[in-house]
């Protein structure tokens, strides 16, 4: 006897949300169910969200972040200050930073980090965009709000060599212990960095 299972384009849907990141096999059968099930879900409002997005949202030439047919929110900005120059990973690591309210400049998206076990290497981020962005804006200051692990901290490393000959004042943002998390927690790394970055 054959064992049940979901028709074809209920499987189909699964395989499919399976592929994004952080949804299992489980994950991905629940979502699925309640799309299908879920009076208070909408899946054609969904997939046109989806088709619409995909289709208007692109990244900024300029910076590397979302932009659509209106421009980039960032760029578009005439009240940022265009001494600074915070350069991120990605796109998305822009967001905590602007709802942090702690940064009033400019963004540099270079696209991941170099990572040489991934083939990954400068020609591979957006580098030489950055340097001639700098080239153009004598005497500002380059932040450099890269992740903290081996390959953020190679990137950091391989951008203040290469900035190190233009006009441009190069800073690292501060590491440490995060708010509300104590000592104790903390590995030797971590505190090392709070206590070089301390003020």
């Amino acid at each position: 006897m054959a064992r049940a299972d979901y028709p074809q384009p209920v499987v189909e849907l699964i395989a499919e949300l399976k592929r994004l990141p952080g949804i299992g096999p489980r994950s991905a059968e629940r979502i699925a169910v309640w799309l299908l099930q879920n009076e208070k879900a909408n899946p054609q409002e969904l997939s046109e969200s989806l088709l619409s997005a995909k289709e208007q949202v692109t990244s900024c030439e300029v910076c590397g972040f979302f932009a659509s047919d209106h421009g980039c929110s960032v760029c578009d900005d005439s009240s940022r200050d265009v001494q600074k120059l915070c350069v991120v990973e990605q796109a998305t690591d822009v967001l905590p930073l602007e709802r942090s309210g702690s940064f009033g400049g400019f963004y540099h998206c270079l696209g991941g980090k170099l990572s040489p076990l991934d083939h990954i290497g400068p020609e591979e981020l957006r580098i030489t965009p950055l340097l001639r962005r700098v080239e153009k804006s004598p005497g500002m200051e380059v932040i450099l709000a890269l992740g903290a692990d081996v390959e953020g901290e190679a990137t950091a490393n391989y951008l203040a060599e290469a900035l190190a000959s233009r006009d441009c004042r190069i800073t690292r943002i501060a590491q440490g212990l995060p708010a509300g998390g104590g000592l104790d927690h903390a590995d030797e790394l971590t505190l090392m960095r709070a206590m070089q970055g301390r003020r």
